[in-house]
């Protein structure tokens, strides 16, 4: 989906690069930076939290999850904050294309975002009741989902932000 995604900005960008270059420049580079920081720190938490269960400590693991949670959902702050300052000065995703694709674009992933940190509130469940001692399936497919989501946005945050 969001390489589909992708594709169509990267075309309909190239057909008026003035307007995105314009709309992007109105855009909050630090903002975008900062979740960038956010989401990968979340996900370096999370593969620490797959180790330490690989090496039999749980309660670490699940306090690693725990921030890797708590680091997602900062994410989901700063875009409140970024979208609340763009409907203040009454930039809405009808205002030209750039926006619809950065509104559109960023509400999708930030709806995989909440789904992660509802799967990262499971694992951190599972993880201190010790559910993964034998079996590391789930705790390894909600961690790939984590990073896919992470990986995302490394792809989405240049393109959005920093692409002229």
């Amino acid at each position: 989906m969001f390489g589909a995604f992708f594709i169509v900005y990267i075309s309909d960008r190239s057909q008026a690069i003035e307007l995105f270059n314009r709309s992007q420049l109105e855009l909050d580079q630090f903002m975008g930076a900062f979740n960038t920081v956010l989401l990968v720190t979340s996900s370096w938490c999370v593969a620490r939290a797959v180790a330490a269960v690989r090496a039999g400590h749980d309660n670490k693991a699940a306090r690693l999850l725990l921030v890797g949670m708590l680091l997602g959902l900062g994410f989901l702050v700063v875009k409140y904050l970024e979208y609340s300052a763009k409907f203040a000065v009454g930039i809405t995703m009808m205002t030209n294309e750039f926006y619809m694709f950065y509104f559109v674009f960023t509400m999708v992933h930030a709806a995989h975002v909440l789904g992660g940190c509802a799967i990262l509130a499971l694992l951190w469940r599972k993880t201190r009741a010790g559910r993964y001692r034998h079996d590391m399936t789930g705790l390894e497919t909600g961690a790939s989902y984590w990073h896919l989501v992470d990986l995302i946005w490394l792809v989405m945050f240049p393109l959005l932000y920093l692409l002229r």
